[in-house]
């Protein structure tokens, strides 16, 4: 069984930045993808970022040039640097894994909020 605990997220004023962090654990699974979503009020879930085990970003048009992603295979995390933040950045973030199994794991999600 795989587990994801995400931290980081909070409330920052417009203009701002807050760094996620999500730490995967548990035995026999071997990490391919591993990738940010968020779900904001009334929205379905849509893919933020993702990045491969061999270190290859992409980005969802709206977060290019704010966000960025990173992880380090030796302690299975996966990092959203978010800085720019606008309000319409509001919303859980979740992070996500896929095994090279094809199996795919959820953390709890973080909460977002951007708001003067």
């Amino acid at each position: 069984q795989v587990q994801l605990v995400e931290s980081g997220g909070g409330s920052v004023q417009p203009g701002g930045s807050l760094r996620l962090s999500c730490a995967a654990s548990g035995t026999g699974f071997s990490i391919a993808n591993m990738a940010w979503y968020r779900q904001a009020p009334g929205k379905q879930r849509e893919l933020v970022a993702s990045i491969t085990s061999g270190g290859t970003p992409t980005y969802v048009e709206f977060v290019k040039g704010r966000f960025t992603i990173s992880r380090d295979n030796a302690r299975n995390t996966v990092y959203l640097q978010m800085n720019s933040l606008k309000p319409e950045d509001t919303a859980v973030y979740y992070c996500s894994l896929r095994t090279y199994s094809l199996s795919r794991y959820w953390g709890q999600g973080t909460q977002v909020t951007v708001s003067s």
